[in-house]
């Protein structure tokens, strides 16, 4: 019997701490799912999360992440089509001036009332919590008692 297992990404939520309001970075993608998404990738066999994170942030962002939380998981097997995967969402700061790399084809910088509404995977869903968290300090109910 053959198994398959959901692969691990990270996906990390950068708030720029030199710009008013603390914006954060989305690119926009430069591969199928087209659209604009949270900085992010596949974690790396052997490598653990919070290396991954930082990583990806820097490869597709150019920006020295520092890491401040893990925020929450999410593992909906339909978040991706292309294949199941579980997301540890990171949240971070950085300064700078964020440059497109790696599969970014664009990016942006974005305030809670001006972010795209062309998101990939379940980034909509991502940013909502976030957003909820950031403004009243709570983490979104889980579904679970």
């Amino acid at each position: 019997m053959t198994y398959k297992n959901p692969a691990p990404t990270v996906d990390i939520i950068i708030e720029l701490l030199d710009r008013p309001h603390r914006p954060i970075v989305l690119i926009e993608r430069h591969n199928s799912p087209f659209g604009w998404a949270i900085p992010g990738g596949f974690v790396d066999y052997g490598e653990p999360v919070e290396v991954a994170a930082r990583r990806e942030a820097e490869e597709e962002t150019g920006l020295k992440v520092e890491l401040i939380t893990q925020f929450l998981v999410y593992s909906d097997p339909s978040r991706d089509r292309r294949q199941h995967t579980i997301s540890i969402v990171f949240l971070a700061t950085a300064t700078g001036e964020p440059m497109a790399g790696d599969d970014a084809k664009n990016i942006g910088i974005f305030e809670s009332w001006c972010v795209p509404s062309n998101l990939c995977f379940d980034h909509d869903r991502i940013l909502r919590d976030y957003w909820h968290y950031r403004h009243y300090g709570l983490r979104p109910n889980l579904g679970f008692d």
